[in-house]
């Protein structure tokens, strides 16, 4: 029986009808026709340079979980710096992990700044982005010179561009993790933030590793929109134009093979991610350009009146709950 009265339009909440209008944004893709083509070469690319994976103890203050100091070689042997924490208190001879990418200028953080996903009895394996805010440097060349950032770098020729190096690096991050004998590498899990989420979408769409992707306020996600609203770190591309109008099409074109919405549809993985409303450096409706083409199972968060910095500790929550539900048998001691 309907119990609304004749002319009685039901009543949809706020959030639920922007959910509504973001789900209808579908923008052209950009992708071009060698896209899957450039990334296999570039894959096996990287794939050719040894890993030469090192770790190293340091004394940490909690005596109840292992923290090593880690490096590997990233696509072109640039060493990757990283942090491998380890559940020691569970004395278990294999852990799941947790690959986490950081935002853009950050950089593996602290070893304190990942326990709530110890004290779940998960590993952790947290790197460094080349040349951004950590331990990390960037042995890659350049034949352009202007940079405001290294969202920009490279930009001039899709080889040289800084994130196809920086993808290689993440991916081979899941290669370190699956290497470590306390690793249980059938229980891989992405995590990351602003550029960390875009590096998530990215790795879920090139590597079948990952059992679930986590991610949050994503970036990389309708490129050629972030640059003309001068919106996050792609404002410094939008600079570059400003002084080279010439290379426009050639820089959007080579921009597209990094955009994760047309990578989207490759990504097997299940996906939970979040975005905020109010978010002017990764726009909510730049990352559902990338939600909306996930063929997989998918979830997302909204919150409404948080900007870049999304959820917080609030998603963070929703993530160590996600976990637990969809994984019961990881957790059992």
């Amino acid at each position: 029986m309907n119990n609304l009265n004749e002319g009685e339009a039901k009543v949809v909440g706020y959030v639920e009808q922007k959910r509504k209008e973001l789900e209808k944004y579908l923008p052209e893709l950009t992708r071009r026709s060698d896209f899957f083509e450039f990334w296999e070469e570039t894959i096996a690319e990287a794939q050719e340079v040894p890993l030469r994976p090192e770790r190293k103890e340091i004394d940490y203050p909690i005596p109840s979980v292992r923290v090593y100091d880690i490096s590997y070689n990233g696509m072109d042997e640039t060493r990757i710096h990283g942090w491998l924490i380890l559940p020691a208190f569970l004395s278990k001879e294999k852990y799941p992990c947790v690959v986490h990418y950081h935002g853009f200028n950050g950089s593996r953080g602290n070893p304190v700044g990942y326990m709530h996903f110890v004290m779940m009895g998960m590993a952790v394996l947290a790197v460094d982005c080349r040349d951004q805010g950590g331990k990390t440097g960037n042995s890659a060349q350049y034949t352009h010179g202007y940079s405001s950032n290294v969202a920009c770098r490279g930009v001039h020729n899709k080889y040289e561009y800084y994130f196809r190096h920086v993808y290689m690096d993440c991916l081979k991050a899941i290669d370190f993790a699956c290497a470590q004998e306390e690793i249980d590498a059938d229980r891989i899990v992405i995590d990351g933030g602003s550029q960390g989420g875009g590096l998530g979408m990215a790795i879920a769409a090139l590597d079948n590793r990952a059992k679930l992707a986590m991610v949050d306020v994503p970036s990389n996600s309708n490129i050629v929109a972030r640059i003309e609203g001068n919106h996050g770190a792609f404002g410094s591309v939008t600079e570059f134009l400003r002084h080279h109008p010439e290379l426009t099409d050639q820089v959007m074109d080579n921009l597209s093979y990094f955009d994760t919405m047309n990578m989207a549809e490759r990504i097997q993985c299940p996906v939970l991610a979040s975005v905020a409303l109010k978010d002017e450096t990764c726009p909510p409706q730049m990352y559902y350009a990338t939600y909306n083409r996930i063929v997989g199972e998918k979830e997302i968060f909204l919150y409404p009146f948080n900007g870049h910095e999304g959820g917080g500790s609030k998603q963070a929550e929703v993530k160590l709950a996600h976990l637990r539900r969809r994984f019961p048998d990881w957790f059992e001691v």
